[in-house]
Order: structure tokens, then C-alpha cells, then sequence
């Protein structure tokens, strides 16, 4: 199986070739450096994202807090990762990377906020 992808790791955006043998990377064609043929490999064997959102935040004059997975996540989860925020609030003081969820889904990464609250 052929896929194309383009890499995402660093501004030149390589047009990538993966070739899949029985789920596993056989051949990486077009990446330019060592950082592009491990994102394919990852991407077409076990893509990991960054979920961002926000909660509500109660005890400051902003109104919500945005929040984000402290690591990547497998993709499958990021709907469930989504789902567990619902009915989570914050409440200020809250400073940027400030644990607001821990353990989100029990997968072991945690909702962190990305700013702090006034």
C-alpha cells in the first residue's frame, strides 16, 4: 500500500511516499532529513496529535482558559479527550501550564492550561 503525506515537522513540508508492507513502513521516499522519515513512519503507523480547547474559568474576568494535552495523543482518542472536558471548570488563579485535568482518559497525558488567568 502507497500512501502520500506531507511532513509536517519543519517549514520545508516534504511530499512524502510511504510504502506499507502488513501495517509496517517498508520505504520512506522524499524527506530531506531524518526528522521527516520518522513523522511518516509515526503518522501512518500510530498518529499522535496535540488536542487544544478551552474550559470555562470561573474567579477572573476572562471567561474561558485555554487548555491543551501536555504530550500528544493517540488520534483515536482526541474525541474522548474532548468529551472528558465537558463540565470541567477552572477557577482562577490559574498559571500557564497548570495541571487542569489529570490522567485525561486514562491514558496518561494530562490537560494543561496554556496561559494564566488575571
Amino acid at each position: 500500500m502507497q500512501k502520500e503525506i506531507i511532513c509536517i515537522s519543519c517549514p520545508m513540508g516534504c511530499r512524502m511516499s510511504v510504502t506499507l508492507d502488513a501495517g509496517k513502513v517498508s520505504q520512506v521516499t522524499g524527506a530531506t532529513c531524518k526528522k521527516g522519515v520518522d513523522y511518516a513512519e509515526l503518522e501512518c503507523t500510530n498518529p499522535m496529535r496535540i488536542v487544544t480547547s478551552t474550559v470555562p474559568l470561573s474567579g477572573s474576568p476572562l471567561n474561558t482558559l485555554p487548555v491543551k494535552t501536555q504530550h500528544a495523543i493517540p488520534k483515536d482518542k482526541i474525541m474522548d479527550c474532548v468529551r472528558s472536558l465537558k463540565g470541567i471548570t477552572a477557577k482562577a488563579p490559574v498559571a500557564a501550564g497548570d495541571i487542569i485535568v489529570e490522567n485525561v482518559c486514562g491514558i496518561g497525558v494530562n490537560i494543561v492550561a496554556t496561559r494564566s488567568s488575571v
